[in-house]
Order: C-alpha cells, then structure tokens, then sequence
C-alpha cells in the first residue's frame, strides 16, 4: 500500500498494491499494521454504502461532532467520485481548506479522512457506489455538516448543477458552524 498525505495533515491517499493476472486482481483495501505504520492506528466500528444512481449527485459535506466524531476511510467499488474532506479542527493550521480525491473503483484507491473533518462527494458516473470503513456508530442527534457551495470555502465541484437532498441545501456554512 501507498499512503500520500495530503496538504491537510491526517487525510490520507490510499493506492493499494494491485496483484494483477490473466483473471484479474487481488488488493488488500485495508491493513491495521499498514496504517498504524503511517500514523493512522484505526480501529472501524462501521461499514456503510452510498449507492448514487445519477452522475452529479452530491452529498456532505457531512460529519459527526464530538464525542462521537469520526474518521473514514472512503472507496469508490463502482464507478467514479470527487471526494472531498474539508478541515473543521479548531486548532489546524489548515482549519477551513479542502482536499479532494478522485477515486474510481478502476483505481481502486481510497480516501482516509480523519475526525475533525466534514465529508462530501460527487459522482462522476451514473450507478456510482461508495464504500465507507467508520470509527465511530452513527449517532443521529451528532450529525452536522456544511453547505456544499459555501462561497468561502469555493469548492470546484466538477459538475455544475448537482443532485442534492433537500437536507444538504439546507446546511449552514462554514462561518455559522460552531466546532
């Protein structure tokens, strides 16, 4: 595995080490002693997947405020997204910059976001599925998040006008969240 940090300390690009032959390939997608060589000791509590039937649907950002916040480790088993995590951490130096990732289930790679930072993606392909690895049980009365199209945040969302639940329009921004 091959693990490249990002400008935002803690978020992570996964490439695993594709054994590829004449019926296909094998990757490990996940090694605890792997990722607590690169700083990451997590341990999952969660698997989660967000099947997304258009291309441009767009869900986050979202994210789980303490004591229950967590991390994931997000990959892409069909088709393709723009993965973004966005920093929220109080005390980071990069407190308010975003970080995105293509991931395709092609390349097989994968995106570690850790607590502290807000979630989203669009889907680049219809019939596209995410596969999520948590840390920490959904705790609804936890959920927070910020509104995709933040003009202080200036995220460049590949595709202009998304499918978006009416709960993502709705979310505050990044100046009214209180972390």
């Amino acid at each position: 595995m091959k693990f490249q940090p990002t400008r935002i300390a803690g978020v992570v690009v996964v490439e695993p080490d594709r054994h590829a032959d004449e019926r296909g390939f094998f990757l490990r997608s996940f090694c605890r002693e792997a990722f607590a060589a690169h700083g990451l000791g997590v341990a999952f509590a969660q698997c989660a997947t967000s099947y997304n039937l258009r291309r441009g649907t767009l869900r986050g950002l979202h994210y789980q405020r303490a004591p229950v916040a967590e991390a994931k480790l997000v990959r892409c088993v069909r088709g393709a997204a723009y993965d973004v995590a966005l920093d929220l951490r109080p005390a980071s130096a990069t407190r308010g910059a975003w970080v995105a990732v293509r991931l395709s289930a092609r390349e097989a790679n994968a995106v570690f976001i850790p607590e502290g930072c807000a979630h989203g993606f669009q889907t680049l392909e219809d019939d596209t599925e995410l596969f999520y690895q948590i840390t920490a049980p959904y705790r609804p009365e936890a959920e927070a998040g910020v509104r995709w199209n933040d003009p202080t945040l200036a995220i460049d969302w590949p595709v202009q006008e998304p499918i978006l639940s009416q709960r993502d329009r709705n979310l505050p921004t990044f100046e009214a969240i209180a972390c």
